[in-house]
């Protein structure tokens, strides 16, 4: 904190601008409905967080371009325990009833979790990106310049395969213009070079880090994303959702999406033999 000396009405609540912040709540509903506040505390909540996870990515890709493995992991890991804390603060969500739930949802409309400008960053600045989601955004004036610049920069996946070349492995660049045929033979070499970090993890335990690091930001997003689902469904099965979206019917679709495939795919093809071949993606 600043040097109390210079600030000497410098208190608490006016560092943290607590006034300004417990005024943000507003419900919508009439008459009020005791969960709404809840409701809205909580994904305030998420975007606060979200803005930390923003943060704590380009720090890592700083830093995996100063070639700074240890750094990157331990701004990696911040973004973790924050992922943990968002999964476990989805249940908070389940403490209301369905039938309160109700009471309000209507109001929220056309609005949807969807159109949450920041975890659509998180997405693309992890290396999930999507042009249909870029355009879905084209009308929102504050949204779509900041994601239309996410979507043009490098992400977590560029810069660690851009570091894993540096260290002497073969993990080629992809770009917008990459082939499709050239695509999947580039997905094999990055492939088998996390088989190389995994299988030598002593000798390349920096690396091996760093890897483990972008995974488990890889698992607990997914591991939010199902939560999420279970947590829609518990509160209003198979309904619409508020944006006109098909609920829990288009949550499903995301379950299987993944940063780092690579990173995945190589645990496929890790024994005891590897180095002798069994990597069918990495032909040259």
């Amino acid at each position: 904190m600043s040097d109390y000396g210079s600030h000497p009405l410098l208190s608490y609540n006016k560092y943290l601008r607590v006034r300004e912040l417990i005024e943000l709540q507003e419900c919508l509903s009439d008459p009020a409905q005791h969960d709404e506040l809840l409701f809205i505390t909580i994904h305030q909540a998420y975007e606060l967080w979200f803005k930390i996870i923003l943060k704590e990515i380009d720090a890592a890709i700083q830093f995996m371009d100063q070639d700074r493995p240890p750094a990157a992991e331990r701004a990696l890991r911040r973004i973790v325990e924050v992922e943990k804390l968002l999964v476990n603060q989805i249940h908070i969500i389940e403490t209301m009833s369905p039938i309160n739930f109700l009471q309000f949802r209507d109001q929220l409309n056309p609005a949807s979790g969807f159109q949450s400008m920041q975890f659509r960053e998180i997405e693309f600045a992890s290396g999930l990106k999507d042009e249909k989601v870029l355009r879905a955004f084209a009308e929102d004036d504050f949204a779509h310049p900041r994601l239309k610049t996410r979507y043009a920069q490098p992400t977590l996946s560029d810069a660690f395969y851009a570091l894993l070349r540096r260290h002497g492995l073969d993990a080629p660049v992809l770009t917008s213009e990459t082939s499709e045929e050239e695509r999947q033979r580039a997905y094999g070499k990055r492939t088998r070079a996390v088989l190389e970090i995994l299988t030598h993890f002593e000798d390349r335990y920096e690396e091996y880090k760093l890897a483990e690091a972008l995974l488990e930001h890889d698992e607990y997003f997914s591991l939010w994303r199902s939560h999420h689902i279970k947590m829609v469904e518990r509160m209003v099965g198979a309904k619409r959702g508020t944006g006109g979206s098909e609920g829990i019917g288009y949550l499903r679709t995301t379950l299987d999406k993944k940063f780092f495939p690579e990173l995945w795919e190589a645990r496929t093809y890790l024994d005891l033999k590897h180095g002798e071949g069994g990597c069918p993606f990495a032909a040259s």
